[in-house]
């Protein structure tokens, strides 16, 4: 039996695909953090008898070349050949991807994208994400990067000069502009900061946006402006035909749409129905990407 993994800095989820459809959580257990053996065993407790290939959604960068993982947020995994090393921990054969790559994986075959020809599916949560599907196929670029828009510094703080006092931020990847460092809810906060000189989460800046606080009207436009001009430049690049949003941010309907209002008012194509969109598998990407990746990597396993 296969099992799928969805792991985050808080939980491992995990469940047991069959040959069809969206999965159901089968269980979750906490992530431990700094422990490569407590790890483990976490893992293995979740495994059925009848063990069989595991596939894992990370959050993090992922080399296929070198398969070292670049996970911040679990220390344990950090620069850590993950699935080389639980192969031999776990007897069985075990297979990375990416947790935007399985998101839009999952939006590409069973969620908002089911159908289309080209999905580019978005991350908005403590940093911006993302991951490319055509014709059905994740698209994983060298090195497993594809998709991955929040990095490189093409970020204008000032938006061609409409936006004035928010200033050059540096990315944790430490490049200066990308969209990263504007684009995420720590960007929004940020932002909201640099224009008000005021501490606000994320949650309470789209709090007092919905209830008309001016403030934060101001933060929302510029947000939404400096994200959309750079989500307009990768539509242009890529055609997709709908881009379904996951991650924190994604649960705001409206700041979804208002996002979407403005990238199709500069996009090069004619986009008459909504772009932007909150996924199907917002909140469980992770685990259904992992999951329809395993049905493609180990069909045997799914015939027998």
């Amino acid at each position: 039996m296969v099992t799928s993994f969805d792991i985050g800095g808080s939980f491992i989820r995990y469940a047991y695909p069959d040959a069809h459809g969206p999965v159901q959580e089968a269980g979750r257990v906490p992530t431990p953090l700094h422990s490569w053996s407590e790890f483990v065993e976490a893992l293995r407790k979740c495994l059925p008898e009848t063990r069989g290939p595991v596939v894992i959604s990370l959050a993090g960068a992922f080399d296929t070349q070198t398969g070292i993982a670049d996970v911040a947020n679990i220390p344990c995994l950090n620069g850590r050949p993950i699935a080389s090393n639980l192969m031999r921990e776990l007897s069985t054969p075990v297979e990375i991807i990416n947790d935007a790559d399985a998101f839009a994986l999952a939006e590409a075959v069973e969620g908002s994208g089911a159908g289309k020809e080209t999905v580019f599916a978005i991350i908005l949560g403590s940093g911006v994400g993302g991951g490319l599907v055509h014709n059905g196929s994740l698209v994983s670029g060298r090195g497993g990067i594809a998709g991955e828009w929040g990095h490189g510094p093409v970020v204008d703080p000032t938006a061609g000069g409409t936006i004035s006092g928010i200033p050059h931020f540096q990315c944790g990847c430490s490049q200066i502009g990308c969209l990263d460092a504007y684009g995420s809810a720590r960007g929004l906060e940020k932002i909201h900061a640099a224009l008000h000189n005021t501490s606000y989460s994320s949650i309470e800046v789209t709090t007092a946006w919905h209830a008309g606080e001016p403030q934060a009207a101001r933060t929302i436009d510029a947000f939404t402006t400096i994200l959309a001009r750079a989500l307009s430049m990768v539509i242009n690049l890529l055609g997709p035909d709908v881009i379904p949003v996951s991650g924190g941010l994604s649960a705001d309907v409206r700041l979804l749409a208002e996002i979407d209002r403005k990238i199709r008012a500069i996009t090069l194509a004619n986009y008459t129905e909504p772009l932007v969109v909150r996924g199907v598998f917002s909140k469980t990407g992770g685990l259904q990407g992992a999951s329809i990746h395993a049905r493609r990597a180990f069909q045997k396993e799914f015939t027998n």
